[in-house]
């Protein structure tokens, strides 16, 4: 899709992040994707101010570590769970 136009039918925050609703030329189908995956939002701020500099934003680092130690918990947990042998008499 990258260098084709669509008409902007609709700019919505639906499912927890902002898309937009258009019509392919000649369709009735209303269609929708990320606002982030076309330039109706401009150009991100982040990445023009990182100029190539910075390859991750803080906020995704550290949901990211987040997201981590939750699988890493839920990891620990299984494997003590695992460990635990049945004592018979």
């Amino acid at each position: 899709m990258a260098g084709r136009e669509f008409e902007l039918v609709d700019y919505a925050h639906t499912w927890g992040e902002h898309k937009v609703f258009f019509k392919e030329p000649g369709e009735e189908r209303l269609r929708s994707m990320p606002a982030s995956w076309t330039d109706v939002e401009g150009p991100d701020p982040f990445l023009t101010v990182a100029a190539g500099r910075a390859l991750f934003r803080v906020e995704d680092l550290v949901s990211l570590a987040a997201g981590l130690r939750e699988l890493k918990a839920k990891r620990r947990k299984a494997n003590s769970a695992a460990s635990v042998r049945r004592i018979t008499p």
